[in-house]
This record gives structure tokens, C-alpha cells and sequence, in this order.
């Protein structure tokens, strides 16, 4: 399949930083994005899915930033703190070196998590530098007002909603309009600065960080990431972006909870000036579970765990919804309803609106996330820990409502708003989930109504072999009695539904890479023959790219696989990161950094690895 560059130019570039030049910080509760130019321009405070505080890469006027740069002309680089999701920004200039040491520390449950502190630590170690920073931050996605009071090396930013303080070990002066803070200051070799931003009010009060604390808690998260990397079992040949993709993981887990969001940001465009954008901040039953099967890959159970245990502590299996007993996302929190509405005053990333705020996705149906959700408990079950008797039940529950419900369309993997079809990756999926169930049930004796769990699941298995597979295109197709190529069947050996080396799924793996596989790069589908009900053309997915590494590999076209793979880590950004989608010219598309992307990476990784020997 070809590109199709219409609709991807990169219009009024000056005013905005590439999506893919930006690296990630957090406290495993929020998160922040910081460009490679030194500057914050998306932070929520205090949880991933709270209002933006910083959001200028939706909106270089509006939105609110954290400038901190030198004021000569220089060349950046960025890198993290090996083995750590501390991020240190290096300035290069004609008279000196410097660098910006950006994290947030990660602390126990106490009230000083509340605190949510961002530390910026400004280090020369070269030569001398002069620097500005600018902190302007624009509360509750830049349309609440607030009011700024500086006093010595302390200023305190007051909204309706949020206060925050920043206290810095350099001067700070208020501007003329009274909303933002400036500082300037020269370090000379080996000097440093200090800036922290704060979340206070409710019991916290301002609380200074000198130098000798700003070193002590980025020692601090530095141990925290490195004892917490340590438990991996992967050691592989891609050691470093594994790693790198795990790190970003356990950076999109909120630790209150044990919820792991799809991304931190929203509406970050899929196209460039077009309307797929979407808010990505919550838990989307299909991304954790497999995020779930990521993590236990790895060795990561405690991860896995607390995920289980957010869906027993608020009930997500037990639910009551129209469209069956789980939704398709809930908030980090557990919470049901995410009312999806436009923010108009945000005219989007290079211009592209609408900027949204919640999912109305959250009521689709969407039948393949019982087929995640049922495999990720399984896996636990079998790598982690064995379900209590309450979970079976749970487990029992739903699958019993599988068995009433499997056979009707629904909106799809994709989320298509074009209308409800009967897609064959739902069918697949609802397949998995009752496998995966009588399996349980067979390995550990546990009661269950296996005579119809075995029915149903042979129903959806001859369904799928007689009108999932078309002879016209020798391949499994989109849709039952349909032509179109999906590449979410990229999933069927994955599954164990089909031998990888099945004739009639090497078939469809040919009619895959002649339709849709662009130098190992691979569209969800083609939009023209589907219509998804949404304008405009959309990158390459990477969750499917990786999937398709995956799919070679098993197939046993390792060579193929391995280069694929190797093409595919090329297009990672200069921290080994990856949005949702690729671009025609390789810019990174969509949310950013996206778990989906990275936990297909690790899946991809293990399982080539092992195929190589």
C-alpha cells in the first residue's frame, strides 16, 4: 500500500515542537512532556486525566508553557539517565556546556505525593552559559484565570481550582502583565540552579528545595527506577529499547489505583489539520490486559497485580452496562462516565482541531476486549498468582454472558464510528475468551458450564473458518462475507486460533503485505474500502507493525522478521519512543508516548528473540 501524504503537511511548524521531539517524566500519577528545546508544554496536575497546567503543544498562545533555555545559540541533545525515566536536556554553545535535569520523584502514599514535585535542576558543566526561563502556566486547559504573587525565590500561581509554587534557588521577577515568571541567571562551571514546582493548598504549604535536596531526590529516583528495572527477565538482543519500553509502561501506571492509561496526553492529531484526535488519558480495558501480558513477560508481576486488583476493587466485571458487564474504558479512578466534549479555545497541534476532552467511545460496544481482558486474567493466573474464588466467579459471569452475546456486530478494535459491522477480530477475540476460560477451568478444576463454554467457542471457531475466510482474496478478511484486509488479524496465531504456519494464514500474511505494508510499516486498513465514518487519511499503526514482526517470526520468515523489527526501532524518536501512528515521511502521529506502541514492542522483542535462538 502506498502513502498518501495529503493532509500530513507540517503547516505553521515555527510555533510548534514535532510530537516526536519530546521526552517523558512522571511520579506515577501524572506525567509531563518535555521538548528537546528545554521547554514543558504539557503537564496535568494532579492526576493524568486532571486539566492541563502547561499545554502549549495544543496551543502555542493559549496553552501555557515552562520555558527553560539557554539565551545564546546552541544545539541540544537529550538523553535519559541510563536505565531511569530521569531526562537531561544538554545545551551546546560556543562558550560552554550545560544541562537540564528534569524528574519528578517518586514517593510512598504519604501527603507528599499530593505534593506532585517537578524539579528542573540547571547545571553547567562546562565552560559558562547564560539562561532564561519563563514559567507561564495557564490552569484548566488555559480557560481558568489565576493570579501570580512572587516574593523573594518563591511565586505562588492561584486558580479556582489548583495552586501552585515554585520555589527556585534563582531570582524570580513577575512580568508586566502579573500572570507569568521570569528568571535569568549565568552559571559558570559547576554551578547549578534549582527549580521545583509544587501542588500546595489542602495541608501542603510551600516548601523550598535547595541544591543539596534537588541532588538527593534525583539520586533517590534514579535508585527507584534502576531496583524497580532490575526485575526484568528480558536480556535480549534489544536490551535497550525493551527496557526503555517498560520504563515508559510503569510510567503510564497510576499507583493510587493500579490503572495504566493508553497515553498521558489528548488530541495530539492522528492528521495533521484533521479531526482524529482523541483523549487518551484513561484505561482502556484492551490496552491494559495487554499491557498485563507485557509486564508478565518481563517478570513484572506486582504491576500485573495491582491491575487485577483494580478490576475486582471497583467492580469492573460485575458491571450492569447496555452494552454487556465491562465498557471499553473507564477512568483511572474506576469511574464509568467520560463525557467527550471539544475545547474551542484551543485551536490544536499545528492548527489541528477539534482538542477533546473525555471518550464518547466509553459506550461502544466493543466485543474483542472480553477476549483481553479473560486472556490477561489466564496469564495471571498461570505466571503470577491463581485467581481467588471470587475473581472465578467474576470470570464465570462474564464468559456465561459471552456465550448469549458473541454474535452480533459492534463498533470493533478500532473504534470505528461508521456503525456497528460484524468484524472477525471481535469474533476472534470472543473466541480467546472462552479458551482461555475453559482452560482455567480444566488446569485448576473449577466449576464452570464447559459443555456450553466448548459450544460456543466451536460456534465462533466455524463462523470465523466459513464466512471470516474469503476464497475470492485468499485471505481472513475485515468482515464476515466480506473482502476488505484488517491488519488486526495480524492477532490470529498470536492468539493460537490458526498455526503460524497454517496454509490459509501464510495466504492472508501474503494478501497483508501486498495490501497493506509499506517498507514494514502497516495500515489498520484502507479507509476508502472500509469507511470508518471519520475525514482524511491516517498513518502507518505501530501496534501493528510490531504485530507483524511477530507474525513473521512465527511463520518462521525470521529473516524478514528481523529486519522488519530493526526498520521499525528506526523510527523511534531520539529516546527510543513511539506516538500511536507513523507518518508518510516518518514523523511521529497521535497521542504520545503510547503504551499499545511499546507493549507490542516488548511482546515483538521476546518472541523474535526466542525464535532466533
Amino acid at each position: 500500500m502506498a502513502f498518501d501524504s495529503a493532509g500530513f503537511e507540517q503547516a505553521d511548524g515555527g510555533r510548534y515542537i514535532p510530537i516526536s521531539e519530546h521526552g517523558l517524566i512522571g511520579d506515577l500519577r501524572t506525567a509531563a512532556l518535555v521538548a528537546a528545546n528545554g521547554t514543558i508544554d504539557w503537564y496535568c496536575c494532579p492526576r493524568f486525566d486532571a486539566p492541563s497546567v502547561f499545554a502549549s503543544i495544543l496551543d502555542a498562545d493559549a496553552g501555557g508553557s515552562w520555558e527553560l533555555a539557554a539565551e545564546v545559540p546552541t544545539r541540544t541533545r537529550q538523553f535519559y539517565f541510563p536505565d531511569t525515566n530521569v531526562l537531561i536536556t544538554r545545551f551546546f554553545a560556543a562558550d560552554g556546556v550545560a544541562e537540564i535535569q528534569d524528574f519528578m520523584p517518586v514517593v510512598d502514599d504519604s501527603r507528599e505525593a499530593d505534593r506532585h514535585r517537578l524539579i528542573r535542576r540547571v547545571v553547567c558543566v562546562r565552560g559558562t552559559l547564560p539562561f532564561r526561563a519563563r514559567i507561564a502556566p495557564r490552569f484548566g486547559y488555559g480557560a481558568e484565570a489565576h493570579t501570580t504573587h512572587v516574593e523573594g525565590h518563591t511565586a505562588v500561581f492561584r486558580s479556582p481550582s489548583l495552586t501552585l509554587a515554585l520555589t527556585a534557588t534563582a531570582p524570580l521577577e513577575a512580568d508586566t502583565g502579573g500572570l507569568d515568571v521570569w528568571s535569568r541567571f549565568k552559571l559558570l562551571e559547576g554551578e547549578s540552579h534549582v527549580f521545583a514546582l509544587d501542588r500546595i493548598g489542602d495541608g501542603l504549604p510551600p516548601r523550598s528545595c535547595p541544591r543539596a535536596e534537588a541532588q538527593e531526590q534525583a539520586e533517590a529516583t534514579v535508585r527507584f527506577w534502576r531496583r524497580w528495572l532490575a526485575g526484568s527477565r528480558y536480556h535480549g538482543r534489544w536490551r535497550e529499547m525493551v527496557n526503555r519500553s517498560a520504563l515508559l509502561l510503569k510510567l503510564l501506571t497510576y499507583a493510587p489505583t493500579g490503572a495504566i492509561v493508553a497515553a498521558p496526553t489528548t488530541s495530539l492529531p492522528e492528521q495533521i489539520g484533521g479531526e482524529r484526535n482523541w483523549d487518551y488519558r484513561y484505561v482502556w480495558v484492551r490496552d491494559a490486559a495487554f499491557c498485563v501480558y507485557a509486564m508478565l513477560r518481563l517478570g513484572f508481576t506486582s504491576e500485573a497485580e495491582a491491575f487485577m486488583a483494580f478490576l475486582s476493587e471497583r467492580g469492573i466485571m460485575r458491571g450492569t452496562g447496555q452494552s454487556g458487564p465491562l465498557q471499553i474504558m473507564y477512568g483511572i479512578d474506576g469511574r464509568t462516565d467520560l463525557p467527550e466534549y471539544e475545547l474551542a479555545h484551543l485551536e490544536g497541534h499545528l492548527g489541528s482541531a477539534p482538542v477533546r476532552v473525555g471518550n464518547a467511545a466509553t459506550g461502544q460496544l466493543q466485543l474483542d476486549i472480553y477476549g483481553a481482558l479473560i486472556d490477561s486474567v489466564y496469564l495471571y493466573d498461570k505466571w503470577g498468582q491463581p485467581i481467588s474464588s471470587d475473581r472465578w466467579d467474576e470470570v464465570g459471569a462474564v464468559v456465561d454472558w459471552l456465550c448469549e452475546h458473541w454474535d452480533q456486530p459492534d463498533e470493533g478494535v478500532w473504534e470505528t464510528r461508521g456503525g456497528r459491522r460484524n468484524f472477525v477480530y471481535s469474533r476472534l477475540m470472543c473466541w480467546v475468551a472462552l479458551e482461555r476460560a475453559i482452560r482455567m477451568a480444566n488446569r485448576r478444576g473449577l466449576p464452570a458450564d464447559l459443555t456450553r463454554w466448548r459450544e460456543s467457542r466451536d460456534a465462533i471457531y466455524r463462523q470465523i473458518m466459513a464466512r471470516g475466510w474469503s476464497a475470492e482474496r485468499g485471505a481472513f478478511v475485515q468482515g464476515l462475507d466480506g473482502h476488505v484486509l484488517d491488519a488486526s488479524l495480524l492477532m490470529m496465531p498470536m492468539a493460537k486460533f490458526v498455526s503460524p504456519t497454517d496454509p490459509k494464514w501464510l495466504s492472508t500474511l501474503d494478501a497483508l503485505t501486498t495490501d497493506l505494508v509499506s517498507d514494514s510499516l502497516v495500515y489498520r486498513y484502507d479507509p476508502t474500502a472500509s469507511p470508518d465514518g471519520l475525514h482524511g487519511p491516517e498513518g502507518t499503526f505501530s501496534i501493528c507493525s510490531f504485530w507483524y514482526v511477530e507474525a513473521l517470526a512465527r511463520a518462521g520468515r525470521l529473516e524478514e522478521a528481523r529486519l522488519a523489527f530493526e526498520k521499525m526501532l528506526t523510527y523511534a524518536n531520539h529516546l527510543g519512543l513511539f506516538a500511536e501512528e507513523i507518518g508518510p515521511t516518518g514523523e511521529q502521529l497521535g497521542n504520545f508516548p503510547q503504551a499499545f506502541t511499546h507493549l507490542s514492542l516488548i511482546s515483538a522483542a521476546f518472541n523474535l528473540d526466542r525464535a532466533l535462538g
